[in-house]
């Protein structure tokens, strides 16, 4: 075996090698395309810079691309099941019956738009889709907020917020299953990490959308007069974009029974008795099916040819594809040292090791606001900050395991729920474009899901506050280990 060559060095080659991840933004936000093409023309270009940089052949630098995809190769399997689970409760009558659960209660002006913000929160961990989610839920309470005189751009961005909850936490998010996978950590232990923090800034949000609705009318709508509301034009549009929205709003309008909810449960039960990933996925399909018969909204066959065949191809006709490439890339940087001076100029700004963490979250909010999508953020941006710590933080194998889990939250959380905070976010830009779509009365911009996204403003803003304080150290399960357990290296 030939001795590698020493890699170039120099000012101009660390902004050369710097050039793909440019390339990458402008792919995405001024051209606009799609991932999956981004992704690998992205690649080829630090394909090329790596070979220049590295003195190395294609093969060789190639490899490492493809050695960085095998590293998730679990993540893709976990995707596919996390797909079809989504797939069937969607169809199956799990997310319409959380919906009418809640809606049983009554909806004024006063409640429309925290009652749309925990509706969402629960139909999206139900589902693992925040697209899905508010394509589902933006008919309902934009024309039940009109019928009862509530603040509209106030439920907007409640229900923009609620949709994200389930990405941010959800078992079966693509985003928590590809920020855990990233980071080496178990899913569920992810979950449980983040849980009482979340949990936090969910009763937070609740009370300042209540208190901003509280000199609201208190007179209660017709969750079915809002659903009757909904002009046809604009049910046949989100039939185009959303078609599983639709079902879903039909499955409200029948009143599908309360014990479809129950496999919701059965994967939230599954998952706590800390068995393997995908037998809790599988008993969240398998349980859809069960109920879904008994409450004949799905049968054997659609089920086995239409919902698990299209879960799993949907994962791989997307999601799996662009992560192989994302990760590809992400594997051919790192083997340049491509965020080498970023990591240098961390380490030196950082006294401690919560300082380090936290700008680790920064880094990912920036890399969200760069590539204008959270799962680009998510697959560039992890191996980067995991680098970084690892390099440059002595702890324990526990110890570093529980930064990790920090690492992959913030993956997720600053991603999903900053991606509510930039306007040209692909996020922002398809929520809005559903809202114009399904309520045509009024012209939504982006800066009318930023500015009352409660939730997105209170988890951004909290998690990063409480690392760089060390604050976390107040809540339950999200403590990170603390000098002298860890210590940076260049304090030993």
């Amino acid at each position: 075996m030939s001795e590698k060559k020493e890699s170039r060095t120099g000012v101009l080659i660390s902004f050369l090698k710097f050039t793909p991840i440019i390339v990458f933004a402008l792919l995405v936000i001024v051209y606009g395309l799609d991932l999956l093409v981004a992704a690998p023309m992205a690649t080829f270009v630090a394909l090329g810079v790596a070979m220049f940089v590295n003195r190395e052949n294609f093969n060789q630098v190639f490899d490492r691309g493809i050695a960085s995809a095998k590293e998730i190769v679990i993540v893709f399997f976990i995707l596919m099941f996390a797909y079809a689970v989504a797939e069937c409760f969607m169809a199956t009558g799990v997310g319409a019956s959380t919906i009418n659960l809640a809606l049983n209660f009554g909806v004024s002006a006063k409640t429309v738009a925290v009652t749309g913000y925990l509706v969402t929160c629960v139909l999206s961990l139900a589902t693992g889709t925040s697209w899905g989610t508010f394509a589902a839920c933006a008919p309902i309470f934009l024309w039940l907020n009109y019928i009862v005189g509530g603040n509209l751009v106030l439920t907007l961005g409640a229900i923009a917020g609620g949709s994200c909850f389930g990405d941010n936490i959800g078992f079966i998010s693509d985003t928590t299953v590809l920020s855990s996978g990233l980071q080496g950590v178990d899913i569920f232990k992810k979950v449980k990490h983040q849980s009482v923090w979340v949990g936090l800034c969910v009763i937070i949000t609740v009370i300042i959308i209540s208190a901003v609705s509280f000199n609201y009318p208190v007179v209660v709508g017709d969750p079915a007069e809002a659903i009757a509301s909904i002009p046809a034009e604009s049910l046949i549009a989100l039939q185009e974009e959303r078609p599983a929205a639709v079902l879903l709003l039909q499955q409200v309008s029948d009143k599908v029974p309360v014990y479809m909810v129950i496999p919701l449960f059965v994967v939230i039960i599954l998952a706590f008795t800390g068995l393997n990933t995908m037998i809790c996925l599988g008993g969240g399909m398998i349980s859809s099916l069960i109920f879904g018969l008994m409450a004949k909204t799905v049968t054997v066959d659609v089920w086995l040819n239409t919902l698990l065949l299209g879960g799993f191809s949907s994962a791989g006709s997307w999601s799996i594809c662009m992560m192989m490439w994302v990760s590809a890339f992400g594997g051919i940087m790192n083997s340049m040292n491509a965020f080498a001076p970023l990591a240098n100029l961390i380490a030196r700004i950082s006294t401690k090791v919560r300082h380090l963490m936290g700008w680790n979250g920064v880094l990912c909010l920036l890399g969200n606001v760069a590539l204008a999508d959270e799962t680009a953020e998510i697959a560039t941006i992890s191996p980067i900050i995991r680098k970084i710590t690892e390099d440059n933080v002595e702890a324990s194998e526990e110890d570093m395991y529980v930064l990790r889990l920090r690492l992959a939250t913030f993956a997720g959380t600053l991603g999903v729920h900053g991606s509510q905070l930039i306007p040209w976010h692909s996020f922002t830009v398809f929520f809005v474009a559903i809202a114009n779509t399904v309520y045509p009365i009024h012209d939504f911009v982006p800066l009318d899901i930023i500015k009352m996204n409660i939730m997105s403003f209170v988890a951004v803003g909290s998690i990063l506050i409480l690392t760089f304080t060390g604050w976390d150290r107040f809540i339950p399960l999200f403590k990170l280990p603390a000098e002298p357990n860890v210590r940076l290296k260049k304090n030993i």
